[in-house]
């Protein structure tokens, strides 16, 4: 499968992941948004907005295609594009600046090109991204709640192996991570999410091809595009 099928189909898959998620807490809209009988409150019992908020999203990984091979001119390298779910907790200091701990996890597929496009598929890593961001939330536009963060990004590679390299040992790094996004609240706990993170990944790798030592660095640098729902305690 190209590239282009795979990004394709990574966009598929996370709209639909998104829909379910969206449909799956229907249910939910549906009963906080229902009127109530009840008496009214009195102001000064009203409790307070909880700080805590967390969000579910289907999010597409499309990555940066550019590497290369220590010491074979011309060599290059590109990367597998994935779907997967992905959640986030935030954190509310005020009402404009909070921070998001960020949490999921994919798998990467390593292919050869330029002058190294005859070795195909290099290998195959797994890797857990978490991801810190400090943000700014605009307050002026009503239910729309637009922001922007920025923040690091601490990469762990695991279950990686070869496939025609003999092995495959991606290096665990640290990359910048830059964010924008717009909740929509329904109401003051549901709301629903559109998210695009920037992750600046750069990892150093080393393999072994037959009984030859490798070395490179591979330039992921994925966008993280994402919708899905978010809750407000």
């Amino acid at each position: 499968m190209n590239k282009a099928s795979n990004r394709r189909g990574a966009f598929r898959i996370a709209a639909l992941a998104a829909t379910a998620l969206l449909a799956g807490a229907a249910a939910s809209l549906a009963a906080d948004m229902a009127p109530v009988s009840e008496a009214p409150v009195a102001a000064d019992t009203i409790a307070a907005k909880s700080p805590w908020q967390v969000r579910l999203r289907g999010l597409g990984v499309i990555t940066r295609d550019s590497g290369f091979v220590d010491g074979i001119a011309g060599s290059d390298l590109s990367f597998s594009d994935t779907a997967i779910p992905e959640m986030d907790i935030s954190y509310y200091f005020t009402d404009n600046i909070a921070a998001e701990l960020i949490l999921g996890t994919t798998s990467a597929k390593v292919y050869g090109e330029g002058s190294i496009a005859g070795l195909g598929e290099v290998g195959k890593t797994w890797l857990l991204p978490p991801t810190v961001t400090l943000q700014y939330h605009f307050t002026d536009f009503g239910a729309f709640k637009p922001y922007v963060g920025a923040g690091v990004n601490y990469s762990m590679f695991y279950h990686q192996k070869g496939t025609n390299a003999s092995s495959l040992d991606v290096k665990n790094t640290v990359g910048a991570a830059l964010q924008v996004g717009v909740d929509y609240m329904i109401n003051d706990h549901w709301g629903a999410n559109v998210d695009v993170k920037k992750i600046f990944l750069r990892p150093d790798w080393e393999g072994t091809l037959g009984t030859t030592p490798i070395s490179g660095k591979a330039n992921l640098d994925p966008w993280l595009v994402g919708a899905g729902i978010t809750y407000r305690f």
